[in-house]
């Protein structure tokens, strides 16, 4: 504790006095301006670091009108139950962080029901993000348009559509789907199950790349779509019920023989309610999943599944919001899905 005599140093201005300088020397010393000789500097930041003296952070940002936080938003339109404990949602949350705060950033995130049409707004409106970064577009991709018009440094996780405004990074989900379909059509695979909800954008991709590649193999073969959600607590159930109901309609014997999954958690828990009506994967049929997620290599029967590059995607998205945080131009990057074959198919 400091005696009573020791001179108490709280502001730039006690600094300045104690160094017999401006407090406007103070404040570049300590920002590692330039202008300050280097002598000068490393005084000012001894005698500072002497007496435990840290510069106001925040009046620092309003000075420079930075905030040194960018938001990570989870919108969660379509899937209004999904958590942020999601394994996705984790994984690429993990990498963002990282990236962001080794490179001098804090993080706010935010996970949003958007029930209003200025959801978007409010987040870029608030002043207390220089900017954000979207994991997923869920089924708000016109909004995200219409707010990227006027707001440069916002960057999705997502699909690139013709003629789009935002910058987005993702796979390239169609082709990921052409891999699933062309992997269960030379397995054999000609009564399908899509499971999952293509009210999303990348889900209907997957969705469509499933169908081209059956459409390309010129085999008489169908594709059924299976509503599924991406809610924990709402998949097994809608995964359940739809097996039961095929089940049922096959008057005991399962009348799809592959199944496409939308995402790994879909395909880990199909596989889970297979095996407990006694429908051994990939024995009876094969299951393929969607992400390559950790969990996927881990899960009995290991998943075979669509290899989405997160780690480079998570840094393409925070390099992209740098480059337009700085006025720079960056334009959407779109990554080569990679099949990899496991046990499950």
């Amino acid at each position: 504790m400091m005696g009573g005599s020791e001179r108490r140093v709280r502001t730039i201005a006690d600094l300045a006095q104690l160094a017999g300088v401006s407090p406007g020397t103070v404040s570049r010393a300590l920002a590692g301006k330039a202008l300050v000789n280097e002598e000068t500097r490393r005084r000012i930041q001894s005698l500072a670091d002497e007496h435990g003296f840290r510069p106001n952070q925040m009046a620092s940002r309003l000075r420079t009108r930075r905030t040194g936080v960018i938001g990570i938003v989870v919108p969660l339109g379509h899937e209004r139950r999904q958590h942020l404990s999601d394994p996705f949602f984790m994984t690429m949350l993990g990498y963002l962080a990282d990236a962001l705060t080794e490179s001098g950033y804090d993080v706010m995130l935010s996970r949003i029901i958007p029930d209003a049409e200025d959801w978007l707004d409010r987040v870029v409106d608030s002043g207390m993000v220089d900017g954000v970064l979207l994991i997923g577009q869920s089924n708000q991709y016109d909004a995200i348009e219409r707010v990227a018009r006027r707001y440069r440094p916002l960057v999705a996780w997502g699909v690139t559509l013709p003629d789009q405004v935002h910058v987005a990074v993702g796979t390239d989900n169609r082709a990921g789907g052409r891999l699933v379909g062309e992997r269960l059509i030379a397995r054999g695979c000609r009564r399908i199950a899509f499971l999952g909800d293509a009210s999303a954008p990348e889900i209907r991709q997957r969705h469509d790349g499933v169908a081209e590649a059956i459409a390309a193999a010129g085999v008489d073969a169908q594709l059924i779509q299976l509503a599924t959600h991406l809610a924990s607590d709402l998949m097994e159930r809608e995964i359940a019920a739809h097996i039961d109901a095929l089940l049922e309609q096959g008057g005991g014997t399962l009348p799809i023989d592959g199944i496409a999954a939308a995402s790994d958690m879909i395909a880990m828990t199909a596989v889970r309610v297979l095996t407990d009506r006694a429908i051994i994967v990939p024995d009876a049929l094969p299951v393929i999943g969607y992400d390559d997620l950790p969990l996927s290599a881990q899960a009995v029967p290991r998943i075979t599944t669509i290899r989405q590059d997160v780690a480079t995607g998570a840094q393409a998205m925070v390099d992209a919001l740098f480059a337009r945080i700085a006025g720079q131009e960056a334009g959407s990057v779109i990554l080569t899905p990679e099949l990899i074959a496991r046990d499950s198919a």
